[in-house]
């Protein structure tokens, strides 16, 4: 297998981000692959390769997941290759790892829990937690 068979079999890029937007937003409602798959007239593995982006999204279906996710199509894209579009502009590697972050389920498990603590000691002994844990990781 050469180099280039390999590249042709990787996911595309793009099917990797609207995967991975319709994966957030399904999960933002609280809906679950099964429901989306049987809204969309789909099996639910089908759905799980469109999220992972082993399987391309048609124009016709994303306009029906746009439609059983509440979206306009364009969300899906939202984030994608914007920072190429403006001049000058550069996204951090923090702010790509955030953005990577927010994107898989525990990220947006924990960006819609975390503000619903109201005791700032609370929220803060979180952070020194997680950052502890991260320390030790690293060793």
């Amino acid at each position: 297998m050469d180099e280039n068979t390999k590249t042709d079999r990787s996911p595309n890029p793009v099917d990797l981000h609207v995967g991975a937007r319709v994966r957030m937003r399904r999960k933002f409602l609280g809906m679950s692959q099964e429901a989306l798959a049987e809204t969309i007239a789909l099996t639910f593995q089908q759905v799980q390769k469109y999220e992972r982006g082993s399987n391309r999204i048609s124009a016709s279906k994303l306009h029906e997941i746009s439609r059983a996710l509440k979206a306009p199509v364009s969300y899906f894209f939202e984030g994608y290759g914007e920072s190429e579009a403006v001049e000058g502009f550069s996204e951090s590697e923090s702010e790509q790892f955030v953005h990577g972050f927010l994107m898989t389920t525990e990220g947006i498990e924990l960006a819609e829990a975390f503000p619903r603590i109201k005791n700032a000691k609370h929220r803060r002994r979180i952070l020194e937690l997680v950052r502890a844990l991260a320390e030790d990781s690293e060793d």
